[in-house]
């Protein structure tokens, strides 16, 4: 089902964002618009907080081979493949939705690499996952280890990290068996502004964002585990860098796009009652939590690409926790 259709392709340099409806795919369109692009969009739902900015935008199921092969039937200067089944740990470690995620983002991926074979394009950025890294290298919260080399000997902590572990062999088999130039990053907990924040599915910035702009200033909020768990965030601006950089690139990956300014999740509770001035009390509760550490190794994209994250984790925080903040004063609701 196409929603809308603007401009005439044909004269602009063309690209198709699949999970265009998502956070990160809603904001890599605005990016590549900015940049001139034709944007053409494809996903089973529009963005939730603002109208998307692509050209044309194709509601629909991908992992349905025949709507697939409509969103990729002509060559594309550039096509990213975002659409995914996924959320964070209350959706990916509870163990009810494993076979949901697996097949879905399974059958996205064997259908898109399929399509842009049969249709032509020999290049498609693929995001891949930190949550293919080994949970062996992941146990101590204080020293993870996710160089990029030590996905191998393979044990991911979800079903999810399988499936994307899995994807990511897939494009690379099509690189070596149809002279594709498939692209793979591996995102290390993207955040910011316009993404989920209270549908089951949010992320733990924004979860932790949303229940302090909820709580009053002295009141408590629950945080899953000891809050020892570490985990390092990037800003939603500094991942459509790298990815740009690396798809525009001479390089395939996979490659770590992620921040090194590894936090514990008590301490990041602390960093966003600062930013909101507010005092807040830490509850500890049983709760899904996924690896205790887990932090992104950039000496490798940097070495290949000469790029790091250059924005704090502090500044990025400040814009997400505004915006979850006017979303809750304003008595929005999260779409699912």
């Amino acid at each position: 089902m196409i929603v809308w259709s603007y401009t005439n392709w044909i004269t602009m340099k063309s690209a198709l964002v699949l999970g265009a409806g998502g956070f990160i795919g809603h904001h890599l369109s605005k990016r590549l618009k900015d940049e001139g692009f034709f944007v053409r969009g494809a996903d089973l739902k529009l963005p939730s907080y603002e109208q998307s900015y692509c050209d044309e935008f194709l509601l629909m199921d991908l992992t349905n081979p025949l709507s697939c092969k409509q969103a990729i039937d002509k060559q594309y200067d550039e096509i990213y493949q975002l659409a995914a089944d996924m959320g964070g740990a209350g959706y990916i470690f509870s163990g009810d939705n494993d076979a949901q995620v697996m097949h879905n983002s399974a059958s996205i991926n064997l259908n898109v690499a399929h399509s842009c074979t049969e249709s032509g394009n020999q290049s498609v950025f693929y995001s891949s996952s930190a949550c293919i890294y080994p949970e062996h290298n992941q146990l101590d919260p204080l020293n993870p280890n996710c160089e990029e080399k030590t996905a191998y000997p393979a044990n991911p902590d979800s079903e999810y990290g399988w499936e994307k572990l899995f994807s990511e062999r897939l494009y690379l088999s099509y690189n070596r068996n149809f002279n594709s130039n498939h692209k793979i990053a591996r995102y290390h907990n993207i955040f910011g502004p316009l993404g989920a924040w209270n549908n089951g599915k949010e992320k733990s910035p924004a979860a932790i964002c949303r229940k302090i702009a909820m709580a009053k200033n002295g009141g408590s909020i629950e945080i899953w585990g000891d809050g020892s768990q570490t985990r390092s965030f990037l800003f939603i601006d500094e991942c459509l860098e790298g990815t740009l950089r690396l798809y525009r690139s001479d390089f395939i990956g996979p490659y770590n796009i992620g921040s090194d300014e590894m936090i514990s999740i008590n301490d990041f509770v602390d960093l966003v009652a600062d930013i909101a001035g507010k005092t807040i009390k830490k509850v500890h509760v049983p709760g899904p939590l996924g690896v205790m550490g887990r932090n992104s190794d950039n000496r490798l994209i940097y070495k290949d690409l000469h790029w790091k994250p250059t924005s704090s984790l502090r500044s990025g925080v400040e814009d997400l926790y505004q915006w979850i903040e006017s979303q809750v004063f304003a008595g929005n609701h999260d779409s699912k």
